[in-house]
């Protein structure tokens, strides 16, 4: 199973974006033994960053995570979305700018390929004609963004991605086990992985063929998704223990003011990291949302001595 993070985005006190921290992030991740980032995405805060900003983040994200590839002989992937803009010109610009500064992978964001949810037709001529203007070598995914709006994906454009032969991942964002049950039969046999975002039907999902897992708990309890993804099969009864767990904990993702609060369990993590995010409000980070985060580490420390992690 692909176990994948959603990379956040570390500032310093004047606003600018700490390069070297987001670095010592990607070590933390491969660290706790997960299989790929998902960077350039809303958890990066990507609406708002520049375009410069998103391709040196990138860059340096890419180039961290393939020398700790080379060093281990371990996979770590990188897929990375970056295309926010409305015109189809100029999100080719974005991810093409992407691409140029590394990834394995180039995200489509399904929300911008039909922007006025006007229907499947719209979607699939819109993603034609980007694809024209990305490079024939990239391959490609989607990512069912909620902002500004979620666009999901249909049985008709799943096909249609099939059909091009150019789409390799998909973080599902439907929530939906019934619906992900159906999508990865009709992926099965191919190179499209089906990547839940959703932990709560986690284990379900990959019970039922999907490929694994992206998603922002990966910034607090890596290990444990992790442990799940090699040993739901072979170790049921505490899978699904585990399960209920990351079902739980996941609930803090709108209780709490992500990413800050993902900002401060990697400062609990020992990574130092300032209380700034430009899509929240620094005075979120109440002392109640640090109580919330500190007693959600100490179980996961403990549920990762239980399974061995």
């Amino acid at each position: 199973m692909d176990i994948f993070t959603t990379m956040i985005t570390p500032y310093k006190k004047d606003g600018s974006i700490d390069y070297e921290t987001a670095e010592k992030y990607v070590d933390w991740y491969f660290e706790n033994n997960l299989t790929g980032i998902f960077a350039i995405c809303q958890s990066s805060e990507i609406f708002y960053l520049s375009l410069e900003e998103k391709v040196e983040l990138n860059r340096r994200v890419y180039k961290r995570a393939k020398a700790l590839e080379r060093e281990s002989g371990k996979t770590f992937t990188i897929v990375s979305s970056g295309h926010t803009s409305n015109t189809l010109e100029a999100q080719a610009e974005e991810l093409n700018a992407v691409y140029e500064s590394g990834t394995d992978a180039l995200i489509l964001i399904t929300n911008r390929l039909d922007p006025n949810n006007e229907g499947d037709d719209v979607f699939i001529e819109n993603a034609e004609k980007l694809l024209r203007l990305l490079p024939d070598a990239a391959k490609l995914g989607l990512y069912e963004c909620p902002h500004p709006y979620k666009r999901l994906v249909t049985p008709k454009i799943l096909d249609w991605c099939l059909k091009t032969g150019r789409f390799y991942y998909m973080k599902d964002t439907c929530c939906d086990a019934q619906i992900l049950k159906e999508r990865s039969e009709q992926l099965k046999g191919s190179n499209f992985k089906l990547l839940n975002a959703n932990c709560q039907t986690l284990l379900e999902s990959m019970q039922n063929g999907g490929d694994g897992y992206c998603g922002i708990m990966c910034n607090f309890h890596p290990k444990i998704y992790s442990w799940l993804g090699k040993n739901f099969k072979s170790d049921p009864e505490k899978a699904k223990l585990i399960q209920s767990l990351i079902g739980t904990f996941g609930f803090t993702e709108v209780g709490l003011p992500y990413p800050l609060t993902a900002k401060y369990h990697m400062t609990l993590c020992g990574i130092e990291t300032e209380n700034i995010a430009r899509n929240r409000d620094s005075a979120e980070l109440t002392q109640y949302a640090k109580d919330c985060v500190k007693q959600m580490k100490s179980v996961t420390d403990y549920a990762e001595e239980l399974i061995g992690e």
